[in-house]
């Protein structure tokens, strides 16, 4: 079944962490992760999509990304930290997506690699340009993100279904 107007996912891979002697889960942002999230929060912005939702892990990076990033937007959503975002697979990262409400149009899934690269190269079915070639060449390096865009609803999405529209990394 296919909605009037495609749905947006934003896959952001948290900014470069910092290695103290903490847990994994509660490493902070590095110097240069600081940096680099409110240009890729520009970004964001510069692809003129209202996010009507924002998923994000409850890692402390994850979380410092995503509030320097998101003071870039010029509309904030409404962002739901949900642990099972950290240390996910793509298959559990699906899961998530495919528990949204049909309201939400465009979502933005904050979170971690391997998880974050492996979810944007399965449902990539097809890609524009050369978006594909970029993200395999680049991997997905801290900061980055892809653009997807999916026609249908969330309970559908599977691996295959949505168009890699874009790629960013702070290195582009």
């Amino acid at each position: 079944m296919s909605v009037a107007e495609p749905r947006r996912i934003v896959l952001f891979r948290h900014a470069k962490a910092d290695w103290p002697q903490v847990p994994d889960h509660e490493r902070p942002l590095a110097e240069r992760g600081r940096m680099d999230a409110p240009v890729a929060g520009r970004k964001l912005a510069d692809t003129g999509i209202t996010f009507d939702l924002a998923l994000c892990s409850t890692a402390i990076r994850t979380r410092e990304t995503w509030k320097l990033a998101v003071q870039e937007l010029p509309h904030r959503p409404k962002t739901v930290y949900e642990e099972r975002i950290y240390e996910a697979s793509p298959g559990e990262l699906i899961a998530v997506l495919n528990e949204l409400p049909d309201e939400v149009r465009n979502v933005i899934l904050i979170g971690h690699n391997p998880g974050v690269h492996g979810l944007a190269d399965i449902l990539a079915g097809s890609a524009e340009g050369d978006a594909r070639a970029r993200m395999n060449r680049r991997g997905f390096p801290a900061a980055g993100f892809a653009l997807l865009s999916y026609d249908g609803h969330w309970k559908g999405v599977e691996p295959g279904v949505a168009t890699l529209t874009d790629y960013w990394a702070p290195s582009e």
